[in-house]
């Protein structure tokens, strides 16, 4: 996984709607890159809503947030409708980004094994450098965890 301090690896993925957007559109500004495993669960729909619910907040504050998983466009599309989320969702269905980060890893669940997203959080400063690394966050205080961090 990335530590704080090292370049963010840019990337060019697709949102909801099918349009290109790449990390460095945002330089200039600062960044919450949130990756999580899967649309429409328990968690990754906590954890959305969460950082739905505060988008305002990071916007007042020059913040952009976007959500990478693998999920497909048209399953983003779908998520942030029936959720009515506000910010950018990207999806990684080659795992371009998830890997370049370092949050593809193995998972274990009831003594089962298995390869996926850990649900992490990256700050990325105005210069595409990564501030703080937030690995395994709670899905329900992700989004107030870093507002209360950035101040």
């Amino acid at each position: 996984m990335l530590e704080s301090g090292q370049k963010a690896p840019d990337f060019t993925l697709r949102d909801k709607n099918g349009k290109d957007v790449s990390l460095s559109d945002f330089i200039g500004k600062k960044v919450v890159l949130y990756f999580y495993p899967k649309d429409n669960t328990p968690g990754c729909t906590r954890q959305a809503c969460a950082f739905s619910g505060l988008y305002s907040e990071f916007q007042k504050r020059g913040i952009e947030v976007i959500g990478i998983s693998k999920d497909s466009t048209a399953s983003h599309a779908r998520f942030a409708e029936k959720h009515n989320l506000n910010f950018i969702l990207l999806s990684d269905p080659e795992l371009e980004a998830i890997q370049a980060y370092g949050v593809w890893q193995e998972k274990k669940l009831y003594g089962k094994v298995s390869m996926g997203v850990v649900r992490t959080t990256f700050i990325i400063d105005e210069k595409g450098v990564i501030e703080k690394v937030m690995p395994k966050v709670k899905p329900d205080t992700n989004a107030a965890d870093i507002l209360a961090e950035l101040g």
